[in-house]
């Protein structure tokens, strides 16, 4: 078959030919679509949005120019469900079918979105999401909670993990409601269920995926309170890789899905088994070294000729005792010769000062001995007087003092004298 240049169309031809069928069609240039951000661009510079518009069958891609996306009250992100008004057309280069957006709101579920991020956003300024306060989970846990359906899948998944992982541990399930009316509250009574009672060791709540309307029990700010506030570590299990919630955000630790959950909360039995038995053979090998080096030191000391012969111990032990006590008697001797030469000398030094210090004592003393004979009236005595005393031993001062007939002893210096009282009369009697 041959042709002619006349019936051959250019590539760009065909394009711009499409492109005015677009164009010209008025269905096609006053559309509104609704659908969820994906691909989201903002081209900073020029300020113009590009992104991809999709529900579960299509996508569109889609351009906002900066003189619509100036008249935007909120900012487009993956994940929004929005409305846009617009017209569809041909791009011309790539003969890509485009539809270039003018409006643009947020449809119903736009809104939780929008409600999500503003919760978001409000609980991390209160630092409900800051890292030092997430606590670690425990290694060895003997009792799980999980908070979730008990007729959803999620809960045999967490079983089958667990009992396959950590056939130890046991589960116990708080039953509740994971969307719809009630679901908020029975999460929060699951948790102070558990927080009250300290009955395990950790906690998981979670569900299945599900669309935002589905998860949107898990966006509540009573719920995420009563996690921060609960002393028991958490795991939020909600949702499958690519959703995530507020409760995510508060737990302690996120799991992608309620199965990745289970594996976080328990180790595995086989890596147990492998580290006891590391562990075992480890110290199997101390053990083992320990006996080898305890048994060579021994083989060492038994080796030593003392304890085979105690008496050549015992005659080195002798001659050293000697040869002490030799040293001890010569320093002993040494000393004492030193203090006694000393001794000699104080002793010298102090019999001259003695003697000189007694003789002067004699010398004083005998002066006050002569003083006391001269002072003493019996010395008198020996001069040829002689004193009066009576019977009693007093001594007679005055003729007032004897009656008549009153026997006296008259003392002299050679002896007594036995005297009786003829009369008696008074010098002033002549």
């Amino acid at each position: 078959m041959t042709f002619s240049d006349e019936n051959i169309l250019s590539v760009k031809s065909l394009n711009e030919f499409a492109k005015r069928i677009f164009d010209n069609n008025p269905y096609l240039s006053s559309l509104n679509i609704r659908g969820e951000i994906s691909n989201f661009t903002n081209h900073y510079k020029s300020g113009h949005l590009y992104f991809s518009l999709k529900d579960e069958d299509a996508q569109v891609r889609c351009v906002m120019f900066s003189s619509a996306a100036s008249k935007l009250t909120f900012v487009p992100e993956n994940g929004m469900k929005v409305i846009l008004h617009g017209r569809a057309s041909l791009f011309v280069r790539d003969g890509q079918f485009i539809f270039y957006a003018d409006k643009m709101t947020l449809d119903g579920i736009g809104d939780l979105y929008l409600k999500f991020e503003e919760l978001k956003r409000k609980l991390n300024e209160e630092g409900l999401f800051r890292s030092e306060y997430k606590r670690p989970l425990p290694k060895y846990p003997g009792r799980i909670g999980v908070i979730t359906s008990d007729t959803g899948a999620a809960i045999q998944d967490i079983k089958n993990v667990i009992f396959r992982r950590y056939p130890l541990a046991e589960i116990v399930l708080y039953p509740s409601l994971v969307q719809g009316s009630g679901a908020e509250t029975d999460l929060c009574k699951g948790i102070r269920y558990f927080n009250e009672n300290s009955s395990v060791d950790v906690i998981i709540i979670g569900r299945g995926g599900g669309s935002i309307e589905d998860l949107w029990a898990f966006n509540s700010e009573k719920l995420a309170r009563e996690i921060f506030a609960c002393r028991i570590p958490t795991v939020s299990a909600v949702g499958h890789e690519t959703d995530f919630t507020i409760c995510d955000f508060v737990c302690d630790l996120r799991a992608p899905t309620p199965s990745a959950a289970a594996e976080l909360c328990v180790p595995d039995k086989t890596d147990l088994k492998r580290q006891l038995n590391n562990v075992t053979l480890k110290m199997q090998n101390i053990l083992n070294r320990n006996i080898s080096n305890y048994r060579s030191r021994l083989d060492l000391v038994s080796s030593n000729r003392f304890l085979k012969s105690p008496d050549a111990f015992l005659c080195e032990r002798r001659l050293q005792l000697d040869r002490i006590s030799e040293l001890l008697c010569m320093n002993l001797q040494r000393k004492c010769d030193t203090k006694r030469s000393r001794l000699t000398e104080i002793c010298a030094n102090l019999s001259s000062s003695v003697r000189l210090k007694l003789e002067a004592d004699k010398r004083r003393y005998i002066m006050l001995a002569s003083k006391l004979e001269a002072l003493d009236p019996m010395s008198i005595l020996s001069r040829g007087y002689s004193a009066v005393f009576d019977n009693d031993g007093r001594l007679i001062k005055s003729v007032e003092g004897v009656e008549e007939g009153q026997r006296l002893n008259v003392k002299m210096a050679d002896g007594v004298i036995s005297a009786s009282v003829e009369s008696k009369r008074s010098e002033g009697d002549g």
